[in-house]
């Protein structure tokens, strides 16, 4: 056995449950690998993990992608070898640690043109927007787009890939600053102001039409408002609730009247699909190659993790961070 460095929840909560070890790491068993890692994603994923809201292994190891080297090979691997650069993600979790075991047919080969900074501040939001994008609602040429959180990590990733397939989006942000990321990552139209009357800006700058669909990781009251930017028979997409619990969904606010379909997609769930995970995975490499989804995060050490997870929550961020342990 190896020791390793991770980083840890102790009990389901705040950024002070996490603390710093050093663990045996096991072989490699059959159809896995060893990878060591030089760059972690960040996501709220990983937040809602450390809070309880997810369930975690026992370890209490949180984090669903990474980048790094293959170091060791089980029994039956033939697909990877050792020294591959890869990148990976979805279950089992336990990405915050130096080197760790796993599946592998999670591994997917990097094109040497693509930094592993770059693939891990990208990797999972890129799959998440491939989901909403091509799975969840087909996005094209003339498509309505309302994206919650445009200045974030998967809100500019989302953003900008909607553009390219042809779509027009409007984008809410908190502030003026995030505004300016918005419209960067090519929003068409941005509304500004957590509080501010979604409905109505959007029926304004669609003509009364609404949109087509609109993606949601805000949550807390922020879903109950976007009905009403969403065109009869549109989809509204809940991803996520950075800003707390959703309440209770009453059906009647979905139709007959608004005729809407609510969405509840998990990219997890997603990528447990080995086929629709690796063309998933492939279409996000290509894309970055294209330039289509470009852009590096915000680097913290794996023993800052609290800190990240903490800037992060706090919507003190803008675009990805990852680990460099």
């Amino acid at each position: 056995m190896v020791m390793t460095k991770i980083v840890r929840v102790r009990a389901p909560g705040g950024i002070e449950q996490f603390e710093v070890a050093e663990v045996a790491l096991a072989p490699p068993a059959a159809d896995e690998i060893r990878v060591r890692q030089t760059a972690i994603g960040v996501n709220f994923v990983d937040i809602y993990q450390r809070a309880g809201l997810y369930p975690m292994p026992p370890a209490g190891i949180p984090g669903i992608e990474g980048v790094g080297l293959v170091s060791a090979i089980g029994d039956g691997v033939t697909t990877l070898a050792v020294g591959d650069r890869i990148a990976y993600a979805g279950a089992p979790v336990g990405a915050y640690a130096a080197e760790r075991n796993l599946p592998a047919w999670r591994g997917i080969r990097l094109p040497a043109a693509l930094s592993d900074a770059r693939v891990a501040s990208v990797f999972v939001k890129g799959i998440t927007a491939h989901m909403l994008l091509h799975k969840v609602y087909p996005v094209g040429s003339g498509t309505w787009v309302l994206a919650h959180s445009a200045a974030g990590g998967l809100g500019q990733l989302l953003t900008r890939w909607a553009v390219h397939l042809g779509a027009t989006v409007i984008g809410t942000v908190g502030s003026e600053a995030k505004a300016a990321l918005a419209r960067t990552a090519g929003a068409q139209h941005v509304i500004v102001g957590r509080d501010a009357d979604f409905g109505a800006h959007v029926a304004d700058i669609t003509g009364g039409r609404g949109v087509d669909v609109a993606f949601d990781g805000v949550g807390g009251s922020t879903l109950a408002r976007t009905f009403a930017c969403v065109r009869p028979f549109g989809v509204v997409a809940s991803i996520g609730q950075s800003a707390g619990a959703i309440p209770p969904v009453d059906v009647s606010e979905l139709g007959p009247r608004r005729s809407l379909m609510l969405a509840r997609p998990s990219v997890l769930a997603y990528m447990n699909n080995a086929m629709e995970y690796r063309r998933a995975a492939e279409a996000v490499l290509a894309a970055m190659e294209a330039g289509i989804l470009p852009g590096e995060g915000v680097a913290y050490r794996l023993d800052e993790a609290a800190k990240a997870q903490g800037e992060l929550e706090a919507g003190r961020t803008s675009g990805a961070l990852y680990l460099v342990p």
